[in-house]
């Protein structure tokens, strides 16, 4: 690592150190004790702007703050069968580890369809797997490999992915805007599997609009990708849905064990285990009450609307040309 960027590392670190003590608390939560670390990806983030970077790690600290973001492990989603809706309709889980050691979170992006519980369950849900990855699933790889392990690989499941994912667009971009803002640089890669041609199409507009480090981070694989992702990986750690070409659904799969983003997975039960047993210690009393953690929803950055406008335009085009859609009457009628 060069001069400057000892330099700004020293700087922000300088900086950051001059907050008030709730905020270092709540930063204790974000470094886990690798504090160096920390600092390099909100410095990544903003392009080595000391400045930038620290604005947006002392923002990202008063989100945690004012959203009672560190106590989100102890608040589940009561009751059972409401989480099981989520996860039916959140497509996310883990799969394994890389050869590295770094955790395998696949994603059902084409077959999440979002619509058994409110927006704020479901942004609920996915901070509480980003906190349950930072501050135990990463940690634990990192005691278990001997080294610090801060990222983790992203594999993308397109299958199914339809002209009706249209209206997922706005929820997408509030989960995407707030891990751009307050979960930096913890994607090592993203793989793409499954693609259909809706995206391919969607891809070729998209690509140039995203910064030159998360092009870097992209890869967009033939088929399943199984060949290339057991490069990296052991089969055993494979996502459901790149085990077989021409596996079909990556929400139906026959063992639900080996279905990682079903409840009924080790990842999924033991993180509700843990979420439970995180609200006895806050709460020892109080008993559990349904109920959705509201979250101040960030506004996305002005790079990130555009993309998401951008998918919008270009489903509407690939809508329009192939008569996916039909007017009656002047009203609109969508046909799937």
């Amino acid at each position: 690592m060069g001069i400057v960027s000892q330099d700004a590392i020293k700087q922000l670190q300088d900086l950051i150190l001059q907050v008030d003590d709730p905020l270092k608390n709540t930063f204790q939560n974000i470094h886990q004790g690798f504090l160096t670390e920390t600092i390099v990806r909100f410095l990544k983030a903003r392009d080595w702007n000391v400045a930038k970077a620290n604005k947006m790690l002392v923002d990202c600290l008063n989100w945690r703050k004012q959203n009672e973001i560190d106590n989100m492990l102890s608040k589940p989603i009561v009751p059972i069968d409401l989480y099981r809706a989520v996860r039916d309709s959140q497509l996310v889980g883990l799969s394994g580890y890389s050869k590295e050691g770094l955790p395998v979170f696949a994603i059902g992006v084409g077959q999440s369809t979002f619509d058994k519980a409110s927006v704020h369950y479901y942004v609920q849900s996915h901070i509480q797997l980003n906190e349950y990855r930072d501050r135990v699933v990463l940690p634990q790889a990192t005691q278990k490999y001997g080294r610090h392990i801060g990222t983790c690989i992203k594999i993308l499941d397109m299958t199914g992915l339809k002209l009706s994912a249209l209206s997922q667009v706005k929820l997408l971009t509030v989960i995407s805007t707030i891990d751009d803002l307050n979960y930096p640089e913890k994607t090592e890669t993203y793989y793409i599997v499954n693609v259909p041609y809706i995206f391919s199409s969607c891809w070729k507009i998209v690509k140039p609009l995203l910064q030159e480090r998360t092009r870097r981070k992209v890869q967009v694989l033939q088929g399943c990708g199984r060949d290339e992702l057991l490069k990296i990986m052991d089969y055993a750690s494979l996502p459901h849905f790149c085990r077989k070409e021409g596996s079909g659904s990556s929400r139906n799969f026959s063992n639900a064990t080996s279905n990682c983003f079903s409840l009924d997975h080790d990842f999924h039960q033991q993180l509700y285990l843990y979420m439970k047993n995180q609200s006895l210690i806050v709460n020892p009393v109080m008993p559990l009450k349904q109920g959705s953690f509201h979250v101040a929803f960030p506004e996305p950055n002005p790079d990130g609307s555009k993309i998401a406008q951008t998918i919008e335009s270009e489903f509407h085009k690939f809508e329009d040309r192939n008569g996916i859609s039909r007017s009656l009457g002047g009203l609109k009628i969508n046909i799937e």
